[in-house]
């Protein structure tokens, strides 16, 4: 049995959580039992190693709650899962670095080891390939160190680009002009964008030419100087479209390419220009290449299930 004073007794409802919910995500995922006494908590189980545990997860919690950080439940199960490793003093290093504030004034913060090794490549490389599976935070990452360079003056202008697949890239065919023909393949960018500046401000940035969305057919034969660009979903990208977008690197530029091997929606025989990269690039100065995994996910705690199930099914396969 384990017992934890609590000194500030206004940590406590954000602690447990509505309805105790942050709680019962403690008491499930180590098989303990969690209760209020007095000015304490009191952890019991017939495992005792899985109690010291949970004493050390509820106790860097605490510290995180007296940073004023907020704690929700995928942060929860991140700390239960370092703590079951031995590294639960990472939990509060994660959080200690801000990456981005949103237009509204929140923070930006790595929630996850893969998460924060991925943000810290971003600033120290020149480019860098962010690879994972859907809602590790592989896109909104990279918007968010895109808008800070934007902000700090590193760059005078951010470029976001996807492959739009889905129309074979032949959008002259499409009707409406050139951003009616785009939107809906980019609609995910402007998303992730309008979160970190608000709409106001990237209209007036877009009008003034400081911020480009555009689809991939429309980087060839161009020179990015002094830009931050990201590709996007760039597993549906061919080698031979990874390469031009690659060798469009000019001056005072960075580039950021994610993707998720695992979605590939080029038609069968085509080679993934984001796989073939991966594969052969691995050796270059200030070209870092990242992972994510499940444990990144920073979605409802269903997703990473999801993702772990399809990939233990993809393994069987194999």
């Amino acid at each position: 049995m384990e017992y934890i004073n609590i000194e500030n007794s206004e940590y406590l409802t954000e602690l447990f959580g509505m309805r105790d919910e942050n709680i019962r995500i403690i008491e499930d995922e180590l098989n303990v039992r969690i209760a209020l006494r007095d000015d304490r908590l009191v952890v019991d189980s017939e495992d005792n190693e899985k109690a010291v545990i949970a004493n050390r997860v509820i106790k860097r919690l605490i510290n995180l709650l007296a940073r004023n950080e907020k704690i929700d439940r995928s942060r929860i199960r991140y700390a239960v899962e370092l703590a079951k490793e031995g590294r639960d003093e990472l939990i509060e290093e994660i959080m200690s670095d801000v990456v981005a504030i949103t237009y509204k004034g929140s923070q930006i913060r790595c929630k996850t080891l893969g998460q924060q090794k991925y943000v810290r490549a971003m600033q120290n490389n020149t480019v860098v390939f962010g690879v994972g599976p859907a809602g590790t935070g592989k896109t909104y990452l990279a918007m968010a160190n895109a808008v800070m360079a934007f902000k700090n003056k590193e760059i005078s202008k951010i470029i976001l680009t996807r492959p739009a697949v889905e129309a074979g890239e032949k959008l002259g065919f499409l009707p409406g002009d050139l951003q009616q023909k785009v939107d809906p393949y980019l609609r995910p960018l402007y998303d992730a964008i309008y979160e970190m500046m608000g709409v106001e401000a990237y209209q007036k940035l877009w009008e003034r030419g400081a911020i480009e969305v555009a689809p991939l057919a429309y980087m060839r034969g161009r020179t990015l100087n002094d830009a931050y660009v990201i590709l996007d979903e760039a597993q549906n990208t061919t080698v031979e479209q990874m390469k031009m977008f690659l060798t469009r690197l000019g001056e005072g530029s960075k580039m950021v390419i994610t993707g998720d091997l695992t979605q590939i929606d080029l038609p069968e025989g085509k080679t993934s220009g984001l796989k073939h990269a991966i594969n052969i690039l691995g050796s270059i100065d200030k070209l870092q290449i990242c992972h994510l995994t499940a444990k990144d996910v920073v979605r409802h705690e269903i997703v990473m299930n999801i993702i772990k199930a399809y990939d233990k099914s993809n393994e069987q396969k194999r």
